[in-house]
């Protein structure tokens, strides 16, 4: 994308952070939503769902478009002189970028609408995982309580026009620590978890019970069905899962766009309560972008800078644009599963069960009737997950809570589609930190309340977890 200058002296971004924002797929060409021959295999979570109207369409490429879109600082000039912000910038990007900010685009986490990398070598500063922050306490509506510098997330860069000065709030690197997981047959996987260092803290230090988290980026596709899933079926597993002995439960979020309390479903600990929140919580809390539903700037009292940059006073996210962009993640289908005829792959389903990994992560649900898109409404659906929290166990805990999530709680991730992510972006990055290279450490490190189905997994000879291995990469 070719930029005027006087823009580009806006956009404040290291050269390595730049060169992801450039991993975009190719402009959208209608397709069957299932993966055939004629879908490229990097854009198999790209796909709209079936029966899609002229209208729709239309709409599906604008909300994709939107997913693409740069967004960037709005120059002092403009602020001054021009008033009309409505309009998009030069060459398709957005006004609003900052002040402080992790992302300048959707697609520069979710490539290609798929999971975050995490990095293997370790050291080096993040870019598709983000540092969530909080203390002890509970924030407005019962949500995490902010770290009084920082927020409740680390802003890696500024919209900063100043010399010399260091990018963002502070940098966070990620280093491994190992350990080896002992098969009964005798068998090693070797494991890793995060040591998490903060470098160049703008703002002094972090306070001393601060809480962190690190969370890679999730793939968004099928969330419109998910979405559909009507709270009693939820709240309908939850009771049904108290009978099995174990302890899902629903968490219970603040539903800003209806003023109320309701549950969430979305986010790695079910803390968003619909598509178009998340959405626009990403906004505000990534690229630094208000809207109506969040119009103040992410600028804690001792960022004084961040304080006085000055704004257009006004909501930088367009209505229509966010309209757009809620309708294209609603609308993204499920790619098909493959190879299910083959005999690995049905021990491995059979294996799946047995070990009772599909009392949480549930094979089936229903949907209910979908106001957005009657598409999705009434539909059964395979998503391999229950929406509901669980105790994972120490070894994943992160300590932090979120609204009813406690500090060792997450929420089922689905399945549908794992096994197609190391095609779509190359990520084989699992768990919410991104710790696991691969699905059989995902499957170790489950814990708490998954770790009698984990023991029974490791019990099984070699083969066997091979078997249900490649029953996941089916999905």
């Amino acid at each position: 994308m070719t930029m005027p200058n006087k823009v580009i002296k806006t956009v404040f971004l290291g050269a390595t952070f730049v060169a992801l924002i450039g991993v975009i797929r190719p402009a959208f060409t209608e397709t069957k939503p299932a993966i055939t021959p004629s879908v490229v295999p990097h854009a198999s979570y790209l796909q709209p769902v079936p029966g899609l109207q002229a209208g729709q369409k239309q709409l599906f490429r604008d909300g994709e478009k939107a997913f693409n879109t740069l967004w960037i600082a709005i120059p002092e000039d403009v602020i001054s002189n021009w008033w009309d912000l409505s309009r998009p910038g030069p060459g398709g990007s957005e006004w609003g970028l900052g002040p402080t900010f992790l992302a300048q685009s959707c697609v520069s986490c979710h490539v290609q609408a798929g999971r975050g990398r995490a990095s293997d070598s370790g050291g080096g500063p993040v870019f598709h995982q983000s540092l969530r922050l909080s203390i002890p306490g509970v924030g407005p509506y019962g949500g995490p309580n902010p770290e009084p510098n920082y927020g409740t997330q680390i802003q890696s860069f500024d919209i900063s026009q100043k010399e010399n000065i260091k990018f963002g709030e502070a940098e966070v690197h990620v280093d491994w620590k190992s350990s080896i997981f002992t098969f009964p047959d005798g068998s090693t996987v070797e494991l890793r978890e995060p040591l998490i260092k903060l470098e160049k803290l703008g703002f002094g230090p972090l306070a001393p019970n601060v809480m962190t988290s690190l969370r890679n980026s999730q793939a968004i596709f099928g969330l419109g069905y998910l979405e559909a899933v009507s709270e009693d079926d939820i709240l309908a597993l939850s009771k049904l899962q108290k009978s099995l002995g174990l302890n899902g439960r629903p968490n219970y979020v603040r539903d800003d766009f209806n003023d109320k309390t309701t549950i969430g479903r979305f986010g790695w600990k079910a803390n968003q309560p619909s598509l178009k929140q998340q959405l626009a919580a990403a906004f505000i809390g990534d690229i630094g972008t208000t809207s109506t539903i969040y119009p103040t700037q992410n600028c804690p009292p001792a960022q004084l800078d961040c304080l006085s940059a000055k704004t257009s006073g006004r909501a930088e996210l367009r209505e229509e644009f966010l309209e757009a962009l809620t309708f294209w993640v609603s609308a993204l289908d499920v790619p098909v599963s493959r190879d299910r005829d083959k005999p690995t792959v049905m021990r491995g389903e059979k294996l799946f069960e047995s070990a009772k990994c599909s009392q949480c992560h549930v094979p089936e649900l229903t949907t209910g009737k979908s106001s957005l898109l009657t598409q999705l409404s009434n539909k059964t659906i395979r998503p391999y997950t229950d929406l509901l929290l669980h105790d994972m166990g120490p070894g994943l805990a992160d300590g932090r809570p979120d609204f009813k999530a406690g500090g060792r709680d997450w929420r089922t991730a689905p399945l549908w589609g794992i096994g197609l992510s190391k095609q779509v972006n190359g990520s084989t990055n699992f768990l919410h930190d991104g710790r696991a290279r691969n699905l059989l450490e995902a499957v170790v490190w489950h814990g708490g309340e998954a770790a009698a189905s984990r023991d029974l997994f490791a019990k099984l000879t070699a083969a066997e977890r091979n078997d249900v291995i490649a029953f996941l990469n089916s999905l």
